[in-house]
């Protein structure tokens, strides 16, 4: 618009028209603009608003049907769940009216209870105040007593402290002391049946404990039971057994398991091993070679599997001629194997298999005297110690081993209760167990059953006179009974009655510290009060 006026300015300017009717002019001109403009305004926005009217009616008539559809799934909605709630609440009331009058005929019962009950507790409290009534008077007739017995006391203890011209503090010392004393007796005694206990309950397990390890490990107390001594025709003979670069002595050790010692004894090789049989073999094998004089590889490996086949022979032999001379029949041919085997195994310088025929015939001999089975007591006598044979290859001890082999083998069960049983590990079931038990004990405790070197024998006994001649208040001491029991004298104004006890059972704990030996060892304190006096 300010265009237009400026181009009207122009032109009016560039004709010599006067300002005023220009300006008139553009007013005009402006006034019928704004006319029209208002007139086409007005044209549009009505139709614009009929448009919107129409529209409007539309939606709303769309919303009237749709708020009427969606009122009437509301009141049925509505409708049915005031009938759920009404359902509902129906049963729940049902339900508690139900529990109601179940807790109300408790109640009920509750309160008959409680009545009862609160007629026994009046009637008892009645029972009570009269009990608590004569209590109080007896009450007060023992406190005039006890009055009384004080009083008597003090003039008694003033009598005592005159007489014994002793006050009471000294008197209840000499009391405490006395006491104690008696008490250490006591626990001395109390001490001493303890252990008795304990060591007869121990006793069985220790001594298969220590005979085992004592078997198993190569110490001094083993050595006769694990080497074996072959004696040469002359020194010359151990480099020839030595061979060049030692390839025969290698040979023949790896052939047969078996270690040789070859030292400066003169004339002698020392053959070492815990396996007795292959001792055995190694042991025949050499001799052979010696006699034959022909000593190399080739030579040793062909004498020593000759040697095996003929101990294999001498091992069943050996235990068929056990199994024939206990009188038993129909046993497995690899337990008869085990038996003979046990001809080259010792304990304690005991021959194993000797042994076990003569727990056999024991046992035999016990049963047929108890009137049970003499056959079953015997094989369980003879397999007792079964499993020694080959526990140097197995883990465990003689007796499981033994078991295991039996089960293996298809003994009766009885046979192999008293195999599990006869040192007491396992509860024995049978008489026959039993039986075992007793016959072991009595074949390896009788005299010259079992034996030890000289030089062990007294360096034992010395030991044993050693440690308990270290001890404070102790005299003299002596090994008797071949070891078995020590007897110590003791000073008798250093060590009183009740020390004996402590101190026979510290010398028995060091005597177990520190040595190694065979069943038990009884240590015996003797307290000796002498008292000596001359008539002149």
């Amino acid at each position: 618009m300010q265009i237009a006026n400026l181009g009207f300015l122009f032109l009016a300017s560039e004709a010599n028209v006067p300002l005023w009717a220009f300006i008139l002019a553009i007013v005009a001109i402006a006034a019928v603009g704004i006319v029209l403009g208002w007139i086409l305004t007005n044209r549009s926005f009505k139709k614009k608003q009929g448009d919107i009217a129409k529209v409007t009616a539309k939606m709303l008539d769309d919303a009237r049907e749709e708020s009427k559809a969606i009122k009437k799934e509301a009141i049925l909605e509505a409708k049915e769940q005031e009938l759920k709630l009404r359902n509902d609440f129906e049963r729940e009331s049902k339900e508690k009216r139900v529990e109601l009058q179940r807790l109300e005929n408790r109640i009920n019962q509750k309160e008959e209870s409680l009545e009862k009950k609160e007629d026994n507790l009046n009637r008892r409290n009645e029972e009570t105040t009269k009990q608590q009534n004569a209590l109080k008077q007896k009450e007060v007739e023992l406190d005039k007593k006890l009055d009384d017995i004080s009083a008597q006391h003090e003039k008694m203890l003033e009598e005592f402290e005159k007489i014994s011209q002793m006050s009471r503090e000294e008197a209840k010392t000499q009391l405490i002391n006395a006491i104690t004393d008696e008490a250490k007796r006591d626990a001395a005694g109390m001490v001493k049946n303890i252990e008795a206990e304990a060591k007869e309950q121990g006793e069985r397990k220790a001594k298969e404990i220590v005979s085992l390890a004592i078997q198993k490990c190569s110490t001094e107390q083993a050595t006769e039971i694990t080497i074996s001594v072959v004696p040469l025709p002359s020194d010359d003979m151990k480099a020839r057994i030595i061979g060049r670069e030692g390839r025969n002595i290698r040979t023949l050790e790896n052939a047969t398991g078996i270690e040789l010692i070859i030292d400066d004894t003169p004339e002698v090789v020392i053959v070492s091993g815990f396996d007795p049989v292959r001792r055995e073999t190694a042991r025949i094998a050499l001799e052979k070679l010696i006699q034959d004089g022909r000593i190399h590889p080739a030579r040793i490996e062909e004498t020593v599997e000759k040697v095996k086949k003929e101990l294999d022979v001498q091992i069943k032999e050996a235990g068929e001629s056990a199994m024939y001379e206990c009188g038993i029949f129909g046993l497995h041919p690899e337990i008869v194997k085990l038996l003979g085997r046990l001809k080259f195994r010792t304990s304690y310088g005991q021959n194993v298999l000797k042994h076990s025929i003569e727990v056999s015939h024991l046992a035999g001999v016990m049963a047929t005297e108890l009137g049970i089975d003499p056959q079953l007591a015997k094989r369980a006598g003879l397999l007792h110690d079964i499993g020694k044979a080959v526990d140097f290859e197995i883990e465990g001890t003689h007796m499981q081993i033994g078991a295991d082999l039996a089960k293996k083998y298809r003994e009766n069960h009885n046979v192999v209760n008293a195999i599990l049983a006869h040192h007491g590990d396992v509860e024995p079931k049978t008489l026959e167990a039993i039986l075992v038990q007793a016959a072991d004990a009595i074949s390896a405790s009788r005299p010259g059953a079992r034996r030890e070197t000289t030089t062990n024998y007294v360096k034992r006994l010395q030991r044993l006179e050693e440690i308990s001649s270290g001890f404070k208040g102790v005299e003299k001491c002596y090994a008797i009974q071949a070891g078995r029991e020590v007897r110590v004298m003791v000073k008798p104004e250093q060590v009183d009655d009740a020390e004996t006890l402590y101190l026979a059972k510290e010398i028995a704990k060091k005597i177990e510290q520190e040595m190694e030996y065979p069943g038990q060892i009884k240590v015996n304190v003797i307290r000796e009060m002498r008292a000596t006096e001359f008539a002149k």
